[in-house]
């Protein structure tokens, strides 16, 4: 579905018909939108012949999964970035017109440009650029980091809550736990960690299309990008603390059972070898013929196991 907005500076958009894009694009002192969630075969055809897009940005833009980069063509440059849902946003630019194609992120749903609109439709005449609509989108998207790597903070407290308070029947619970915020938190890297490359680029100018004022403007997004980083690495040293206690905890039980096998064994050995001792087949043995002579074994066996326990007991190994 395309959707396409023609923008004066006076916060009008003007809604334009897809086929009717090539009369509006380049029109001065104007900003042509043109946005397409999940598009189709068709759609994506259709931007690329009204905007003379380049056949590998459109080829890229149709292959999901993209690394968030920038590249540059003849008459227009091609962004990757992800939103906070993980979706990926795929952002054309040129003189006087933004492209942007979005998909499904990871909650099925396409991320939503609702709140960069709103923005850009507040913004002042001067602000009625491609280079500063780009830069309203991108500081939309940067700004939901945020909101996730809380979201992933809130995680790493909850785990390492229960970290402490599960019992054995909790680890294997706990162990997907960790590796399910791990890979998440790893996923979520691979979407940031690129853009702070993309934000550098384009605040060298190396996109004609992006005027000195949205330059200005995206040095904040390059500070949010290296905030998001600076919390995202946090978090994954706070994860690395989690693993290294919960493994220390599992360490602690697996020695408290090892304590216990090792007393009940040291405490029965006794009584094996007065049993061992009296179970020999000899013919001339001691106390064979005493007529107390079980019950006398049997009360040494008692008494050996009674001091055992007693003693381990005192040594809290029981």
């Amino acid at each position: 579905m395309i959707n396409a907005a023609l923008y004066d500076g006076s916060g009008r958009a003007v809604p334009v018909a897809p086929p009717d894009i090539s009369e509006v694009v380049g029109k001065p002192n104007t900003v042509l939108w043109v946005d397409a969630a999940e598009p189709t075969a068709e759609d994506l055809e259709c931007i690329r012949t009204e905007f003379q897009l380049h056949h590998l940005a459109i080829e890229d833009a149709s292959k999901h999964g993209q690394r968030p980069k920038l590249e540059q063509y003849p008459t227009h440059a091609f962004v990757v970035a992800y939103g906070g849902n993980l979706a990926e946003v795929d952002l054309f630019v040129g003189e006087g017109w933004v492209v942007t194609v979005r998909d499904v992120g990871e909650d099925g749903q396409a991320w939503d440009p609702e709140p960069a609109r709103r923005r850009f439709e507040r913004s002042g005449p001067e602000e009625a650029t491609a280079g500063f609509l780009l830069y309203m989108l991108l500081d939309t998207m940067v700004d939901e980091y945020f909101t996730r790597a809380d979201a992933f903070e809130e995680r790493i407290e909850k785990l390492e809550e229960g970290i402490f308070e599960e019992d054995a029947r909790d680890e294997a619970r706990v162990q997907n736990e960790i590796y399910a915020l791990r890979s998440d938190l790893l996923a979520f890297r691979r979407r940031v960690q690129p853009l702070r490359d993309v934000v550098t680029s384009l605040l060298r100018h190396d996109v004609e299309w992006v005027d000195a004022l949205a330059t200005t403007h995206l040095q904040d997004v390059f500070d949010h990008v290296l905030r998001a980083l600076d919390q995202l690495d946090s978090q994954r040293e706070l994860l690395g603390n989690a693993v290294d206690a919960h493994l220390a905890i599992i360490s602690n039980r697996m020695n408290e059972v090892m304590k216990k096998m090792t007393s009940w064994g040291a405490i029965l050995l006794g009584a094996t070898l007065v049993a061992g001792i009296y179970g020999m087949n000899f013919q001339h043995m001691p106390e064979l013929g005493w007529r107390w002579g079980y019950a006398w074994a049997l009360g040494l066996m008692a008494t050996i196991t009674l001091a055992g326990w007693s003693y381990f007991r005192r040594k809290d190994w029981l």
